[in-house]
């Protein structure tokens, strides 16, 4: 039987804490400890504002995917900035316990969280489609592209969904699905950041 690589970090063995300030919306500047553990990448405030500039039109309302969350800064803006529903997926108990008692912090009743292992919960196919989807995944593990093979595949993705992404190499060389149109993108660093903007399959 084929392993995966967990599709999240594993708290190293020093443990500690990072923290995170949600940006804009209801909850704009308030600022939350997550787990710090290996792989951990949680996207920078300023790429964060850019990003939620890029899709302003359209969180309002969403359902919302966060496939890798990690410290959840990328989920908890989400809803902030009034996303109608939002799902975080990790393998690492750690950040799912911590996201749960900011959600009860927030006093927040439209986020839901699973630990699992990520792709795997993928490759099953959802209720209902998602609107908005982020993909942030540990790097040099090879999860970006079977992660967005499958949201293709089984149905995760609403027919005019947005998917943002990162990664280690160029947005062009990454050969997501063709039916998925590069929007917008910015470098920061040694990361690549990209909002693409899906199509219905003909």
């Amino acid at each position: 039987m084929r392993t995966r690589t967990p599709s999240h970090k594993a708290v190293p063995a020093h443990g500690g804490q990072g923290q995170l300030r949600i940006i804009g919306g209801q909850w704009r500047s308030r600022q939350f400890d997550f787990p710090m553990a290996h792989g951990l990448r949680p996207t920078p405030n300023r790429v964060r504002e850019t990003l939620f500039n890029w899709l302003a039109p359209y969180v309002e309302g969403a359902k919302v995917l966060d496939v890798f969350a990690g410290s959840g800064a990328l989920f908890l803006e989400a809803l902030s900035r009034g996303a109608g529903s939002a799902l975080a997926l990790d393998l690492n108990s750690a950040a799912i316990n911590s996201l749960r008692g900011h959600l009860l912090t927030l006093r927040c009743d439209n986020g839901q969280l699973l630990q699992t292992d990520a792709l795997r919960h993928l490759e099953q196919q959802p209720a209902t489609p998602f609107d908005l989807v982020f993909l942030d995944p540990p790097f040099s593990q090879g999860l970006l592209l079977p992660a967005c093979t499958l949201l293709e595949e089984k149905g995760w993705l609403a027919a005019d969904a947005w998917v943002y992404t990162e990664s280690e190499n160029p947005p062009s060389s990454l050969g997501l699905p063709g039916n998925w149109r590069l929007h917008r993108e910015q470098k920061a660093g040694q990361v690549y950041y990209a909002l693409w903007e899906r199509s219905a399959v003909a």
